[in-house]
């Protein structure tokens, strides 16, 4: 009985020693530990489709803000727009324009336009 155990035991710990070592391996081994530096930028999109504040707007603002990369996400059922910041290191601005023209299939929402929020501020500022 105890040579059963103690091979048992054997077994198991040159098992799980043996898929550590796998998990090791897949690992590349010249992978860069310095994260990049964060570019962010923002932009400001007109959205067609929206019909109401809570269902709509809401939830185009609410599936962008868990998309990776987004930081900021704000969605006006009033103007049909939404503004955005992103890190264009982890998804660009068509990936954007993507997603909300994918959310619910693809049938409710469109991008018409998109500008870059700085533009906006500049000609506010001069108007």
């Amino acid at each position: 009985m105890n040579k059963i155990i103690s091979l048992f035991v054997f077994l198991l710990l040159l098992f799980s020693c043996s898929e550590t070592k796998k998990e090791s391996v897949n690992q590349p081994e010249n992978e860069n530990t310095e994260s990049k530096v964060a570019s962010y930028k923002s932009i400001e999109v007109e959205i067609e489709g929206m019909t109401c504040e809570i269902g709509c707007a809401r939830t185009i603002q609410s599936k962008l803000s868990k998309v990776n990369g987004v930081t900021y996400s704000k969605v006006s059922f009033e103007s049909k727009t939404g503004q955005f910041t992103f890190d264009e290191n982890k998804i660009s601005e068509k990936e954007i324009v993507a997603k909300i023209n994918g959310i619910a299939g693809g049938d409710l929402y469109s991008v018409t336009n998109t500008k870059p929020l700085l533009e906006i501020l500049k000609d506010s500022i001069s108007s």
